[in-house]
């Protein structure tokens, strides 16, 4: 009985192995809506170019000989597993992250080979469960909630494919969504500003940069939180800011088991069907963490999102980027270290003026900028504004 359930859950995991290649094949030989199908399964971010590293449709599909092996590893591997982690790993997958479950630890020395390369496990399972196309650890990230999280050399390893994410890279720019001058960066004036309507019937100054760090209530001192997040449906705020204070917060709109801030517990007015549909398409949302070396944002959406930040590009542009992040990746929306060197600390008027260099705009669903008929952000349908704790 013990050895049926064990089998059992092996091939309900197979069967539960992340898609690809089937439409991968179509796609090339050209069947109707299948490349298309296809690019969206792949989860590469920036379009499929240079800013992340794979690219829908690389390879095709794979030979039968290497399913077979593939097939043959995986149950290998699986069937050395204790019956209580097999059952962990497929709530995993099955809930495709949105349960909390446990790590999954295994002998970090423990590597798989797969044809001509070595896997480390966590790898190998990330391949089977999420990204066929990943090559090499250096592609995922760790997400905070993983007790392997910042361990350099563990005897054991968490494996759980959904306690990693895939770094999106930014060494090559991706395609322009949306290109903004650094203007953008200057302090601006409340009469310059568009007047929105909130919530409780009142009005907002929406600077062009969005909401500023001004309109954040603080006390002097106060180091309680270390950002602020508006949720805007198009010009309109909805609800009242959201106060974070622990190092990681998920954003939702329907989480099996979220603790977070839940935009779907928020009451809305607006009718707009589009609205409407973008807000049913968060699902999963968003995982904001405060980390060493700044501030990650992870897409747990099944849709792709959009990030602009005074910090993700060059300084010496004078043009910033709106990123496109796909399902399952994450990008390091903020840097304190950049912000602070992009301010004038000696500038009497840009002390004296919000500035939104401390600020990160993130759409749902839709993008906005040039490729787009909508040019602003506030023309977006759902999106968030986070303001940090400069102070």
């Amino acid at each position: 009985m013990f050895r049926t359930k064990r089998s059992v859950l092996v091939r309900r995991l197979w069967r539960s192995r992340a898609p690809g290649g089937e439409e991968e094949e179509e796609a090339a030989a050209g069947e109707p809506g299948a490349a298309a199908a296809a690019e969206a399964r792949a989860h590469v971010c920036g379009g499929g170019r240079g800013c992340c590293p794979g690219k829908a449709g690389r390879g095709g599909r794979a030979s039968a000989g290497a399913e077979a092996e593939l097939k043959a590893l995986t149950h290998a591997v699986l069937k050395r597993l204790k019956e209580r982690q097999l059952e962990g790993l497929l709530h995993a997958v099955e809930s495709r992250g949105g349960a909390r479950t446990p790590c999954l630890l295994l002998p970090a020395k423990a590597d798989s080979r797969l044809g001509q390369h070595w896997y480390p496990l966590p790898v190998l399972f990330c391949k089977v469960f999420r990204w066929p196309d990943l090559r090499h650890c250096s592609e995922v990230k760790r997400l905070c909630c993983c007790e392997s999280y910042g361990k350099a050399h563990p005897e054991l390893v968490c494996c759980n494919p959904h306690h990693l994410s895939r770094l999106c890279e930014l060494e090559s720019p991706p395609p322009p969504y949306s290109r903004y001058p650094m203007d953008f960066l200057k302090p601006t004036d409340c009469p310059d500003s568009v007047p929105s309507s909130t919530e409780t019937g009142g009005t907002n100054c929406l600077a062009p940069g969005g909401l500023s760090d001004s309109q954040v209530p603080q006390e002097p001192g106060d180091r309680s939180h270390w950002c602020v997040v508006a949720y805007w449906e198009e010009k309109t705020r909805v609800g009242r800011l959201y106060s974070v204070q622990e190092p990681s917060l998920d954003i939702f709109y329907d989480l099996p088991q979220g603790n977070g801030f839940c935009l779907g517990q928020l009451n809305s007015d607006n009718k707009s069907q589009l609205v409407q549909k973008v807000r049913s398409k968060i699902g999963y949302g968003i995982q904001l963490t405060k980390e060493v070396d700044g501030v990650w944002v992870y897409n747990r959406s099944s849709y792709p999102i959009f990030i602009k930040s005074a910090t993700l590009d060059n300084p010496d542009s004078r043009t910033l980027l709106v990123h496109k992040v796909f399902p399952g990746f994450s990008i390091k929306a903020f840097d304190y270290e950049k912000a602070y060197s992009l301010q004038r600390p000696n500038d009497h008027e840009f002390m004296q003026q919000p500035w939104t260099g401390f600020t990160v705009q993130i759409s749902f669903v839709k993008g906005w900028g040039q490729c787009y008929t909508r040019q602003f952000i506030s023309s977006c349908p759902c999106w968030l504004e986070v303001i940090f704790n400069n102070r």
